[in-house]
């Protein structure tokens, strides 16, 4: 199937007279006909759902359709995309562990690498995306287990050449994992090149209508965990009798170990009901990726000859320092978001977004209604001056995420606001 049709068809599949749309099976628990079927279950030699802390049919088929978008092996739904990169991480690093990831990423996954994370014993180093090979060669350690970085960043908007850096994380025999959030699969399939893990917040294009939190992590299963680095995938896990991930799940290994050892011991798995409205979402992300990108593009355009901004940073415009590799990463389109830098303080950034009418002030992006926010006041706020300007973080910067609709009402608003400056 081309990828506009499986985001309607790929996940469920109804056999005869069974629902058309995909049904929501609101149980935590399943009926079995035998005590010997449970215990094949929870020695994860027979396939079936155990409790829905850990699988569910609904969300399994969410799961299938979104793997089958990415080109993965397999998928596993979260309840958000800071659960979904937190596994991700969780799954291959613990105690005494380090890795790499670019600075320039979603703020609060700066959080959870920097902060958090470094309480449980696992320590991060950010780097510039755009240094040299040789630079970010030099941050690796013998105990360096991953290298993680986001396809177009939250919001500096920069591009990751996800070939360069897979062959850095590759040379080293570790694991590229990418956010694919903005991008989404429509625009950009790491995968192809070279990213080994995907993760998304489904919260944003995927749902694309701000109606319910969810994450997800995408194995690609093209990583050689059995290459020394990773015992925990090579070594008996005794939680689950002795079993060795690579030898009875092969190129699944990854995403398996991810949902029955991980997700079973947290439990930060989705209802029944979020994926089903997730699933909507994704049945019409093609349609809409297209008109987000076409809109955007005008608005970027549009504001680019504003003399009341200092700068706009939006990959696909012509001139932007991106644009390279906006055109090899996501040529049909560089999504909705646009980052802005208003001239002058940061009260004109705040009095801009204050006169917007039509778009909204609020803390998401990427919903088919255009938002706008400050993030150094608000999503970014917990950061300090330097790491603000590591992630590409000015004082007048404005996030604009720009919806679908008709792109006359949404410049006449932008307009009318840069009037009141």
């Amino acid at each position: 199937m081309k990828f506009e049709t499986k985001c309607l068809h790929e996940g469920y599949h109804p056999k005869n007279g069974e629902p058309r749309a995909l049904p929501i099976y609101q149980s935590t628990t399943y009926k079995y006909d035998s005590s010997d079927h449970i215990g094949k279950l929870f020695d994860l030699t027979a396939e079936g759902h155990m409790y829905s802390r850990i699988s569910n049919p609904t969300v399994a088929a969410v799961e299938e359709k979104i793997a089958s978008m990415e080109g993965g092996v397999g998928a596993l739904c979260t309840t958000s995309g800071q659960a979904a990169s937190l596994l991700s991480i969780l799954n291959i690093l613990q105690a005494g562990d380090h890795f790499i990831s670019a600075s320039t990423i979603y703020g609060g996954t700066i959080n959870l690498f920097g902060v958090t994370l470094k309480k449980f014993g696992i320590e991060c180093t950010f780097v510039n995306q755009d240094a040299t090979d040789e630079e970010i060669q030099k941050e690796f350690r013998e105990n360096t287990k991953a290298v993680f970085g986001e396809t177009i960043a939250n919001p500096a908007l920069t591009v990751l050449d996800i070939e360069r850096f897979a062959g850095i994380a590759h040379k080293n025999n570790v694991p590229l994992i990418v956010d694919n959030t903005f991008a989404t699969p429509y625009l950009c399939r790491p995968m192809e090149y070279g990213a080994d893990i995907v993760v998304h917040s489904t919260s944003k294009y995927m749902d694309g209508h701000a109606v319910q939190l969810g994450g997800v992590i995408v194995d690609s299963g093209n990583f050689n965990w059995a290459n020394g680095k990773f015992p925990e995938f090579t070594e008996p896990d005794e939680s689950y009798h002795g079993i060795i991930y690579t030898e009875s799940f092969g190129k699944a290994a990854y995403i398996t170990k991810a949902r029955v050892q991980l997700m079973r011991d947290i439990g930060a798995y989705p209802s029944a009901n979020a994926a089903f409205l997730l699933n909507l979402g994704l049945e019409t992300l093609a349609v809409r990726m297209d008109r987000h990108c076409s809109n955007a593009l005008k608005v970027a355009e549009y504001l680019s000859k504003s003399d009341k901004v200092e700068f706009v940073a939006y990959p696909g415009l012509k001139g932007d320092k991106y644009y390279a590799l906006a055109n090899k990463y996501v040529p049909k389109g560089s999504a909705g978001v646009i980052s802005l830098s208003i001239k002058g303080s940061r009260e004109n950034a705040v009095k801009f977004i204050d006169s917007l009418k039509l778009a909204s002030n609020e803390v998401h992006v990427a919903d088919i209604r255009t938002c706008v926010l400050h993030p150094a006041s608000s999503t970014h706020r917990q950061l300090s001056d330097n790491q603000l300007a590591a992630a590409g973080i000015t004082p007048g910067l404005v996030r604009l995420s720009v919806g679908i609709e008709n792109i006359d009402d949404i410049i006449e608003d932008i307009e009318q606001a840069l009037s009141q400056i």
